[in-house]
């Protein structure tokens, strides 16, 4: 990637394993949760089945964000945890995001699940703009984690907390950004990233 400092995103969720694989890898939730997505559409499978491309939106004011993507998981590791990657792409000239990669990797821990995430991508604007927007695009991810734990841990629809709930700062309760860890290790935001992300295919 040519863009800024990959971004890192990590949550403990008090919620089993299944339950968040569930509702992050299920792409009818997944953009229920997800600021940065309004809806993914899966289009067929990538290696005989084992993954799937999609089409993912965003919609803006005005007008509807369109992209590609191929994600391959991984739910069972010998070493208990899980792992999905990820690449995308836009020709969409109005998205701050273009060719970009990642992972999620879950964690099981006693009491609940680390959830983690590590991606990087070109930037649509050049690097100037990206200075501000990577910032707003972290926060994003990181406000969107918080309001999948919210879901995970209670059954609380991310419905009942729409973008505007951000700024209610007397609801305690509110999904807020701050309660992640954004901060990488010292090995790098993609230095956990599972292997099949070096082999998946383009989108």
């Amino acid at each position: 990637m040519r863009g800024g400092a990959p971004l890192y995103v990590e949550i403990f969720i008090r919620a089993d394993v299944d339950t968040v694989w569930e509702l992050t890898q299920n792409p009818a939730h997944h953009p229920r949760w997800d600021l940065r997505f309004s809806g993914i559409t899966p289009e067929g499978d990538v290696r005989d089945g084992y993954g799937y491309r999609f089409r993912y939106e965003r919609s803006l004011p005005g007008h509807t964000i369109v992209g590609t993507g191929t994600a391959l998981g991984e739910k069972v590791r010998p070493d208990g945890t899980r792992t999905s990657a990820l690449r995308f792409d836009t020709t969409d000239r109005l998205s701050p995001l273009r060719d970009g990669r990642g992972y999620w990797r879950y964690v099981p821990t006693d009491g609940g699940v680390r959830f983690i995430t590590g991606y990087d991508y070109l930037p649509g604007f050049g690097s100037a703009a990206d200075r501000i927007l990577r910032p707003l695009i972290l926060w994003m991810t990181a406000w969107s984690f918080d309001r999948l734990r919210i879901w995970a841990e209670t059954g609380v629809a991310p419905e009942k907390w729409p973008l505007i709930s951000a700024l209610a700062f007397w609801r305690r309760k509110r999904p807020r950004a701050g309660r992640c860890i954004t901060v990488p290790p010292a090995r790098g935001a993609l230095a956990d990233a599972p292997s099949t992300l070096a082999t998946l295919e383009a989108p």
